[in-house]
Parts: structure tokens; sequence; C-alpha cells
């Protein structure tokens, strides 16, 4: 398989897509729904959105399938990067190559961006086709978990906390397994669902997806040091400047890459519990992941 490929028609799908289900420019307030176009298609990886496609994948199902809770997180994520952009966070100037939404639209309008794509999230899950496991409750009750104050908005809410002190690896983690990978794992788990994925598999992607997200942050962490503001869209040294811990910071810099190594290693090892015959996306994704310097 050609991951690259892969990755690109997915894209090509959640464009659409989203582009279909949100409202257009010309709504009136036309200004609100400007800022939020202008973050949601900003670029990006979609890593999210694929995850949840290449699970459902994984599960027997079909990509498209999942098309609408592909979307429903990627209107999350996204809502998650306006807010944590913001002069009250981490107050940055840049998000995917471009201004971030503050910087362009104001403070004010980035917040309701932020709270408008987060709603368009709910009202876009509502549209998902219930399979005999899971109703469009389940689906609901899903996204809500991740992007609730135990998981999403804890993460941020202890990151916030953590800042200007030494934290030890396991403050660390319940950092980023909120921030992080609690979108990652509900991502892969929405994704199995509409596959109608029986509660072993769905099991083994949440597994999967905890060990993915943290070694994605790891790696994160580290391409915030090595890498330059240019190769990563957005400003570098902003960790340092807020001296926040990283596992960098806390492991240096080689023992930074032995952690998403063995991370990476637990997920793929996730993966062996599901069946075999499709899971070769989600493998792929894992080593792209980890080697990536963007």
């Amino acid at each position: 398989m050609d991951l690259n490929e892969y990755m690109a028609t997915c894209i090509a799908q959640v464009e659409r897509e989203l582009n279909r289900l949100l409202p257009a420019e010309d709504v009136i307030p036309t200004t609100i729904h400007k800022a939020m176009r202008y973050s949601i298609f900003a670029g990006g990886k979609r890593l999210r959105p694929i995850l949840c496609m290449a699970a459902a994948r994984a599960c027997g199902g079909q990509e498209e399938n999942a098309l609408i809770p592909a979307c429903a997180v990627e209107a999350m994520h996204t809502y998650s990067l306006i807010h944590d952009d913001l002069p009250g966070m981490d107050n940055d100037d840049l998000r995917r190559g471009k201004p971030t939404n503050h910087k362009v639209f104001g403070e004010g309008i980035a917040i309701l961006a932020g709270d408008a794509l987060l709603t368009e999230a709910f009202a876009i899950l509502a549209l998902v086709r219930p399979v005999p496991l899971y109703s469009v409750r389940d689906f609901i009750a899903e996204l809500a978990a991740a992007g609730g104050s135990r998981q999403l908005i804890g993460g941020q809410t202890l990151d916030l906390e953590g800042e200007h002190k030494q934290l030890n690896k396991n403050e660390l983690q319940a950092i980023h397994l909120g921030k992080t990978a609690a979108l990652f794992t509900t991502s892969l788990r929405l994704g199995g669902m509409t596959a109608n994925a029986a509660p072993e598999h769905l099991d083994a992607l949440t597994r999967f997806g905890t060990h993915l997200g943290l070694a994605f942050q790891v790696v994160d962490d580290i391409l915030d040091i090595t890498a330059t503001t240019q190769e990563l869209g957005k400003t570098v040294g902003k960790d340092i400047a807020a001296e926040k811990s990283t596992y960098p910071h806390l492991l240096g810099l080689d023992g930074a890459r032995e952690e998403a190594n063995r991370l990476t290693q637990a997920a793929r090892e996730a993966l062996n519990d599901l069946p075999a015959d499709h899971v070769e996306p989600l493998s792929l994704l894992t080593s792209f992941l980890l080697d990536r310097t963007h």
C-alpha cells in the first residue's frame, strides 16, 4: 500500500465533507463563518480523521462510512487549536503555517469560532448512521467524554497548571493522555464503531490510540527543539519559553527518542489484537508518525 496515496484520498474526502457540512462563508453572520472556515481549512495533516477512517477499515468496514465521525473529530480538534493559541493559553502567532485565528479575527471572534466548531462537532456526529451494537447516543457520548473535563479539557488544565513547574514523568503523561491521546483514541474508536466493531476490537483500538497518542506527543516535544518554525508551521521553542516540562527536558533527547520508540512498539503490539486482513493502513501510520519531521 502507498500510504501517501491513501492519506491523500482520505484527506480529499474529509475536505469535501467538511465543506458540505459547515456553514458557507456567506451565511450571516459572515464573520464567524469565515473565522471557522479559516482555521478548519488552514491545512494540517488531518491525522485524526485518517485514523478514524483507517480504524473503520481495520474492523472490516468502509472508510466512507466513517466520514461523519471523522469530520466531527476534526471540528473538535480545530476548536481546541484555536483556543490553545489564545493569549490566555499558549499565546501563539502561527498555526499550520498561517497567522492564528485571533491574530486575524481578534480574540473575541476566535473564542466564538472555537465554540462554534465544538458545537458543530456534535451536530455533525448526530448525522452518523447507527449500527447494531452502537446507537447515535453511543457515538455522541464517546466524543463528549473525549472532549470533556476528564480528558481533553482536563489535559489542557493540567498543562496550564504545570507551567513553571518541574513535573515528573507520571504528571507529564497525565497531561498528554488528556490533551493528545484522548482524541487519537476516540477517533479510532468512533471509526471502529461505524464498522460495528466487537468490544474486544474497540479495546485494542483504545490501547493502540493511547500509546500512539503519547508517542506522537513525545515526537512533537522533540521537534519543538530540533525542527524549525517553517518546517512545523508553528512557533518552535514555545515550551521552553513557557517553562513547560517536556519529554526531552525530563528524559533528554536520546531518552525521549527511546520513549517514542517504546510507545510506538506498544502501539504496534495492540494491532495484533485486530483482524489482520485490513490493519495495514494503521500499521503504516504508526511508522509514519514516529519518523515524521514536521
